[in-house]
C-alpha cells in the first residue's frame, strides 16, 4: 500500500482533473434511480469521481450488495461545494492531529468548511435518504469512520484506497 503522503498527492491531483466520463453516466442510469442520479449530479466533481472509484473497487473486491455500492457512490455527498484546500486541511489533521485544522480557521471560509466536513457523514446520510437510499446504506454511509460490519468495514477499505 503506497504511503499516506502518497495517497494524498494521488488524491490532490485527481481533485483537480476530477471527471466522469459519458459512459459512466450512462452506466449510472441503469442502476440508479432518478432522485439518486440527482444526487450524483449534485455533488462536487471530485465527490463524484472518488464515489465511482470507491464502487470500482467495492465491485473488484465482489461486493455486488446494492446498499454497500449506493454507500460507496454516496458517502461524500454532504461534503458539498467545499473548495480543495480545506480538504487539505482536514486532512492534515488526520494525520497530525488538532493544529493543522485550528490554524486554518483563521483562513476566509474555512471554519464553516471544516465544520460541513466534520459533519459529512451524518449529512451524506441524510442526503442519501432523501435520495431513496435504505436507512442500511445510510447507516453505512454514517458510520464510515468507524465502520460495525464487515461491509461498513468493505467501504472503509475502498474509501482510503480510492
Amino acid at each position: 500500500m503506497p504511503s499516506w503522503w502518497a495517497r494524498k498527492v494521488r488524491q490532490f491531483a485527481t481533485h483537480l482533473h476530477a471527471r466522469v466520463t459519458p459512459e459512466e453516466r450512462r452506466e449510472l442510469t441503469a442502476w440508479l434511480t432518478p432522485d439518486q442520479q440527482y444526487l450524483f449530479e449534485a455533488m462536487h466533481p471530485a465527490d463524484r469521481r472518488h464515489g465511482l472509484d470507491v464502487v470500482r473497487r467495492l465491485r473488484s473486491e465482489g461486493w455486488t450488495d446494492r446498499d454497500v455500492l449506493l454507500a460507496g457512490l454516496f458517502h461524500d455527498s454532504g461534503k458539498g461545494r467545499v473548495g480543495l484546500w480545506p480538504r487539505v486541511a482536514w486532512a492534515l489533521g488526520d494525520r497530525y492531529g488538532r493544529l493543522p485544522r485550528a490554524a486554518a480557521t483563521v483562513l476566509p471560509g474555512f471554519r464553516a468548511a471544516l465544520r460541513t466536513l466534520d459533519r459529512h457523514p451524518e449529512a451524506s446520510a441524510e442526503l442519501a435518504l432523501r435520495a431513496g437510499c435504505t436507512p442500511r446504506a445510510a447507516d453505512l454511509i454514517r458510520r464510515q469512520e468507524a465502520p460495525a460490519d464487515a461491509a461498513g468495514e468493505a467501504l472503509h477499505r475502498a474509501d482510503e484506497a480510492s
